[in-house]
């Protein structure tokens, strides 16, 4: 007797109990935090860009390392191939076999593929590795409902910055999901050929939002060559996109500090940002559309160009520099990991990273792993055979394509007091997350760093990457 069976939709609880389930028979352990991330992130259809930035791990971590390895587990421990793709099918399968497993005999089942259900949408109650750091979540919240807002999120690299970035337009949208539309642009996605031409560069900007807004391209229909770059883009907001949307749009601007980098159109983009801030805030005399453009501008350093103080959106709206985590934080987070910090543990660990959200991340995903103790992570993390080795490198490599940098960092880590540099100097190294700024002054950041850079930029040493 042969019965077809649909599967049917189930569950993330569901979901996440037989893989847990198949894995343990396999390999004697449960998924661990960081998979159970990943899995639910590709229940419910997200890339692994955003799975990333939702857990603060590195994309590439997540998409080369996590993702990979994960796909190979379930589909050892299910009997057949599972990918991103066929993973809600193959589980799906599963719990309908396990479900009849027992309780009727002699029929062989015949599954039929379909689309499963798309899993509702997760609650913006905080994921798994989240880390909160109170008011900056609840004063962000409550500023992207005000008409015309604009948040200025700050921080050095890997502090946090995108995943803040993400769960604003993710509450923005979750207030009023029929009438608020949201976009992330990443402006390093931009050709760096763009960023020497303002109107290129515009054209790009206006195109990229429409797109990722699914509206019909219209870009040239609204570019004259009678009126300059800044009123054409303005024009293509305020006769196009904002009535076309017919709501409100929250725009998230991420890796603004790619702009900084080109002062033949810094002052004209930001003066634009500025202007349609302001446009915003008139109230009657202006345009009202203006008030439905919400944005959110996300930064890596200290604005170095010379900018109008009258014409900068970096002197407006809400100002949000991120910190690093304090010993409660991470304490609380090695919690979320099943992990048991002493007291003098979490000294040692803060003593080593001083809370970088990244840094802290990594060890305790390696902790867990039982990849190694905490003592062995401590004793060869300034090492190339630590688990820092690539995070190490890459600022190694930045150092070493920039030597008016690579001095000033080692005049940093070799002055047992603060070091005041050349301005933009401390600013780049803070936003590559080097060193702290005290004043007019700079620290190195962390001891990992000072450990690692001390040997590698003293005089004669040699390093092939």
């Amino acid at each position: 007797m042969v019965e077809i069976i649909q599967e049917q939709a189930i569950t993330f609880e569901t979901a996440l109990k037989l893989a847990d389930a198949a894995v343990f028979a396999k390999t004697k352990r449960h998924l661990r935090n960081i998979e159970v991330a990943v899995l639910r992130g590709a229940l419910l259809g997200q890339k692994y860009d955003q799975i990333a930035a939702e857990c603060d791990y590195a994309p590439e971590y997540i998409k080369h390392d996590v993702g990979p390895k994960l796909w190979q587990i379930l589909s050892a421990s299910l009997g057949e191939k599972v990918s991103k793709t066929n993973l809600m099918a193959v589980l799906a399968q599963r719990a309908s076999w396990e479900e009849d497993t027992g309780t009727r005999k002699g029929i062989t089942k015949m599954f039929i593929p379909f689309t499963p259900l798309t899993p509702p949408p997760l609650p913006l109650s905080p994921s798994s590795f989240y880390v909160e750091r109170p008011p900056v979540e609840s004063r962000c919240y409550e500023e992207i409902t005000r008409p015309g807002a604009l948040i200025r999120i700050k921080a050095p690299s890997q502090m946090g910055k995108t995943s803040l970035m993400v769960r604003i337009l993710a509450h923005a949208k979750q207030q009023n999901p029929s009438e608020v539309r949201t976009v992330a642009l990443s402006l390093q996605r931009a050709e760096r050929s763009i960023f020497n031409d303002l109107d290129k560069f515009l054209r790009w900007f206006c195109v990229s939002i429409t797109r990722k807004l699914q509206l019909s391209h219209r870009v040239d229909d609204y570019w004259s060559e009678t009126f300059g770059s800044k009123s054409n883009c303005t024009a293509y907001f305020e006769d196009c996109l904002l009535p076309d949307i017919n709501g409100v749009l929250v725009l998230g601007l991420d890796q603004v500090d790619e702009v900084f980098l080109h002062p033949e159109i810094a002052d004209d983009f930001f003066t634009l940002l500025r202007s349609w801030y302001e446009e915003a805030a008139y109230g009657d005399s202006g345009n009202p559309l203006w008030q439905n453009l919400r944005l959110v501008i996300v930064h890596s350093t200290e604005v170095y160009i010379p900018l109008d103080i009258n014409k900068s959106p970096f002197n407006v709206g809400l100002a949000i520099e991120l910190q690093t985590f304090t010993p409660l934080q991470v304490f609380d987070l090695a919690k979320r990991y099943g992990i048991d910090l002493s007291e003098g543990e979490l000294s040692e660990l803060m003593q080593l990273v001083d809370g970088h959200p990244y840094l802290v991340q990594q060890a305790l995903y390696h902790l867990v792993q039982q990849d190694l103790t905490l003592k062995q992570l401590i004793e060869t993390a300034a090492t190339d055979a630590g688990i820092y080795s690539n995070h190490l490198h890459r600022h190694l490599r930045s150092l070493q394509e920039h030597p008016q940098l690579a001095a000033a960092y080692e005049e940093v880590i070799h002055s047992s007091n603060p070091v005041e540099l050349e301005q933009i100097l401390a600013f780049k190294l803070h936003s590559m997350g080097l060193v702290k700024l005290q004043g007019n002054q700079v620290i190195s950041s962390c001891e990992l760093y000072r450990q690692y850079f001390e040997e590698v930029l003293r005089p004669n040493a040699t390093r092939n990457m």
